[in-house]
């Protein structure tokens, strides 16, 4: 979820300032940035981050292992926040550099094409001020393909390499969980996980229709009467 979320936060901002300084050099850097990001497996970045930071042979900043501390019970309430998001960091680190890339280059993609169309020729020669163009027209629009990839990035965030590193960080997630059990053949965890995954799929393809209507009001699901 926390994958999910960092990544949609991050790449749609980063993919509109690109497609406005398309182009440039700050465009040109970025690029080159998420991409190595993207080139990079999660699990090898996992292992890079623990070596660093972790207490490997550089750095001991950051636990090895777990979602929380061992005297976690006996913290306070802020603390037991700080030391749940201090023991997360290493893993949606390892998680997001590589889901950045797709977002930021569709969303960039999307708007360049959205900028160079007619109405936003129009848009601009009645004297609207560039946020408006930029927001009020262009953003609805270019927001149609996310919306489109909604369900898979999130399936994407949800699963994509979480076994991997959950087993790196030693995480009790489903993900290792349901690859234990297929190994052990107990077959009810097995189909209680291919259930929950199967309510995760449909849930995001209703999210996902909805946003349509959210995005663009034009679509319509109902049908029409004549």
């Amino acid at each position: 979820m926390w994958t999910f979320f960092i990544t949609y936060l991050i790449s749609v901002p980063l993919g509109i300032s690109k497609a406005i300084r398309d182009g440039t050099r700050f465009d040109t850097i970025s690029s080159l940035l998420v991409l190595i990001g993207y080139a990079i497996p999660g699990f090898v970045m996992g292992i890079l981050l623990l070596v660093l930071f972790g207490g490997g042979s550089f750095l001991q900043i950051f636990p090895l292992r777990g979602l929380v501390s061992d005297n976690f019970e006996s913290l306070s309430m802020m603390s037991k926040i700080l030391d749940y998001l201090w023991h997360l960091v290493l893993p949606i680190t390892a998680s997001v550099l590589g889901s950045f890339a797709v977002i930021t280059m569709l969303t960039k993609n999307s708007f360049i094409e959205e900028i160079r169309k007619q109405y936003v020729t129009t848009a601009r020669a009645k004297g609207l001020p560039e946020h408006l163009v930029l927001w009020r027209h262009i953003f609805r629009n270019a927001m149609i393909p996310l919306v489109t990839g909604f369900p898979a990035a999130f399936i994407g965030a949800f699963f994509a390499g979480s076994l991997l590193i959950e087993t790196l960080f030693s995480l009790d997630g489903i993900g290792l969980m349901s690859f234990e059990a297929v190994m052990r053949r107990d077959y009810p965890v097995v189909f209680g996980t291919l259930y929950v995954f199967t309510l995760i799929g449909l849930f995001t393809k209703l999210l996902s229709d909805i946003g349509y209507v959210l995005v663009d009001p034009r679509i319509q699901f109902g049908g029409g009467g004549s």
